[in-house]
């Protein structure tokens, strides 16, 4: 006989008290579940369950033996969970978490593409500049850019971005051009508050060795394209992404501040709650935009 069914059989009897409704549970004849336990405990060598013409209740031998096979029979039932999910299409509501900057300049415009593809899954995508807690806050992922925090989280790379140092001429005109490093600490300096240790701007220098400029900011804002704007007004020299500044880069409005530097890269990754499987709504999102950005380099070089 099948040694799962066995196992069924025997601990929906403990479930349920007795033969009877362990029968009706299972959808089969009372003579095969008390057939499926007497196979067992035939194959074991040992009596499972006390049987009195009122009652049956598992020896001592039995209750632990319950507690091992409630346990791989649950197992087993999620494994079947696991695979029905996985094959199912991808539907109901998706929640996502990524920051305002990144979420107008890049989500927003590719959105429209995914729901086009899966229309049986509708989006709730929240931007804003804060760190959401995913499980607790209902979220079924989020996109974040940078070091990542530890955290019992899953993590997928969907691409890169860089980071440069930039300013406006008319701040350079006024303040001069840094050229190295430690000239940083002669100028305004204007930080983005929800980036940990935004004091502090890990940097390379040209000969490879790693700095680290700790500065109080001029200006300090929770969003990147207000400080965007507060570079391009004049009013210091901000570390930003590329795909926030290279438009106004490429317009003359802000240059770099320190020309030759090694680029900083960043990754920008997808995370979701642990567990043994991912929810295919969540799994056919991540998987669009790794192929959506696949097409670059990286978000923006």
């Amino acid at each position: 006989m099948d040694r799962l069914t066995e196992m069924e059989a025997f601990a929906t009897v403990v479930d349920q008290g007795g033969f009877t409704d362990a029968a009706r549970r299972m959808g089969i004849s009372k003579s095969a579940v008390s057939k499926h336990v007497s196979s067992l405990e035939a194959r074991l060598g040992a009596r499972l369950l006390n049987r009195t013409t009122r009652r049956v209740s598992p020896t001592e031998i039995g209750l632990a033996y319950y507690d091992r096979a409630r346990r791989v029979l649950n197992d087993a039932g999620e494994a079947d969970s696991l695979v029905t999910a996985m094959q199912s299409a991808p539907s109901g509501l998706l929640r996502i978490s990524v920051a305002t900057d990144f979420g107008a300049n890049h989500l927003s415009p590719i959105i429209g593409e995914f729901l086009q593809a899966h229309p049986d899954i509708t989006v709730n995508m929240v931007l804003n500049n804060r760190y959401v807690e995913l499980i607790s806050e209902g979220f079924d992922m989020a996109v974040r850019i940078g070091e990542l925090e530890d955290s019992s989280l899953r993590a997928r790379k969907l691409t890169e971005t860089t980071r440069r140092m930039i300013a406006a001429p008319s701040y350079f005109e006024q303040h001069g051009r840094p050229q190295k490093i430690d000239d940083l600490n002669d100028h305004k300096l204007l930080h983005y508050s929800n980036q940990a240790n935004a004091a502090v701007w890990k940097l390379t220098a040209p000969s490879g060795e790693k700095r680290q400029v700790r500065t109080a900011g001029w200006l300090t804002v929770n969003d990147g394209q207000s400080l965007l704007n507060a570079a391009i007004s004049g009013l210091g020299i901000a570390y930003l992404p590329s795909f926030l500044y290279e438009d106004a880069l490429a317009k003359g409005l802000v240059e770099e501040a320190i020309p030759g530097l090694p680029v900083e890269t960043q990754g920008i990754y997808a995370v979701y709650p642990p567990g043994r499987f991912t929810q295919p709504k969540v799994r056919a999102f991540i998987d669009f935009l790794v192929g959506a950005f696949s097409e670059q380099e990286s978000v923006a070089a």
